[in-house]
């Protein structure tokens, strides 16, 4: 009873301020595509063999690359609806760019850092050699919008130390091509493995400028255009890198409530609030998510597609765009088929239920409300 009453009142906190329309505007927007994180069912067995409870953590139980069969399904779903103006609902497509070259790094001896395109890292893995063909139809189909995540979902300088210790977690499983464990397993390091953009010092954060600026390079270089937005892996960056950002083409900055700082910053404040439209010192806007359908994320006993419905009336309540949280690991079956089925289903359930209710509703991709926004504020 509490934690309801306590989630009506963070709903409205979350869409009084900022940027308003009356307009039904619908977003979805989906992290970590690209990045590796469980290889296999087989290598997530042996885990648990060796007692490693990476069964414990939703991300290690079922996220892995999307296989060609977790996209043809997941456009299947998409392809079913329309909205008043005949678009289907499309996924922003929040993409890293690359993933560790684990077989450089050993033969390197750890002593240096080498990544591969994650194009090259789809090569590897078992019913994934087209996948990325299906990247590109979802993108000429208006299904699927890539963004920019970052170069990688790693924070490479902690990954690389931790692998230096010969005891380490991440050395031990570093054969299996994996370079986290979920949350409760990981080796104690000075910042998250995969918060990319945490730092301890300066010298960090010039490291993170250098990335940013490769790892856009590589998304014009993949994709044929230049990112319009970005969200940090983990939600955790400077405000610092707003304007290498901004010089890279980035103008919208997708987020949730709160953008936490790195461990160099934080002092007294972890978290930094921010409102729908707001506009920071490098003249870009942030798009804030105040809605969440990630039903691998939470128990079958909640019911994740009424509590989204509910975010979607908050936020056009307030005039307020309705901006939909939903991770790749809810789309994905590569590991265990019935979570893409279960979570397919329940998507469907909300699409269906939004038109219903909604039947004037828009779906836009990130970069088309930013423009939207900056047009009205411009």
């Amino acid at each position: 009873m509490m934690k309801s009453v306590k989630n009506y009142f963070a709903r409205h906190h979350n869409n009084y301020r900022g940027w308003q329309t009356d307009r039904k505007i619908l977003v979805i927007e989906s992290d970590d595509w690209g990045s590796t994180c469980m290889p296999s069912k087989e290598v997530f067995d042996d885990l648990i063999r060796e007692r490693y409870r990476v069964d414990l953590c939703p991300y290690t139980s079922f996220d892995s690359l999307a296989s060609e069969k977790d996209l043809e399904q997941l456009f299947y779903v998409l392809m079913e609806f329309k909205d008043r103006n005949g678009f289907h609902p499309v996924i922003t497509a929040n993409a890293v760019m690359a993933n560790p070259d684990f077989e450089k790094i050993r033969q390197n001896r750890f002593s240096e850092y080498i990544y591969k395109r994650f194009t090259d890292t789809l090569k590897k893995y078992p019913d994934h050699s087209g996948s990325f063909n299906l990247w590109k139809q979802g993108k000429e189909e208006n299904l699927f919008y890539p963004q920019f995540h970052g170069r990688e979902h790693l924070n490479v300088r902690a990954w690389m130390d931790a692998l230096d210790n010969k005891k380490s977690k991440y050395r031990s499983v570093f054969d299996r091509e994996i370079f986290w464990l979920g949350a409760g397993e990981e080796d104690k390091t000075d910042v998250s493995i995969r918060a990319a953009f945490d730092a301890q010092s300066a010298v960090d954060i010039e490291d993170h400028k250098k990335i940013i600026e490769e790892g856009l390079d590589l998304f014009e270089e993949i994709f044929g255009y230049r990112s319009e937005s970005f969200i940090a892996p983990n939600f955790v960056f400077s405000g610092g890198l707003n304007s290498i950002l901004y010089d890279g083409g980035v103008k919208y900055i997708q987020g949730m409530k709160y953008q936490k700082l790195p461990k160099l910053e934080r002092n007294k404040n972890e978290l930094v609030r921010h409102f729908q439209g707001e506009r920071n010192h490098s003249g870009q806007f942030y798009l804030v998510r105040n809605c969440v359908f990630e039903p691998s994320q939470f128990p079958e006993s909640y019911d994740n597609v009424e509590e989204c419905l509910k975010g979607i009336k908050n936020a056009f309540l307030w005039r307020k765009p309705a901006i939909i949280s939903a991770h790749r690991l809810n789309f994905i079956g590569h590991i265990v088929p019935e979570n893409r089925e279960r979570n397919l289903k329940l998507f469907r359930e909300l699409l269906k239920s939004i038109l219903v209710q909604w039947p004037e509703v828009e779906f836009m991709t990130s970069a088309q409300l930013g423009d939207l926004i900056a047009e009205s504020r411009n």
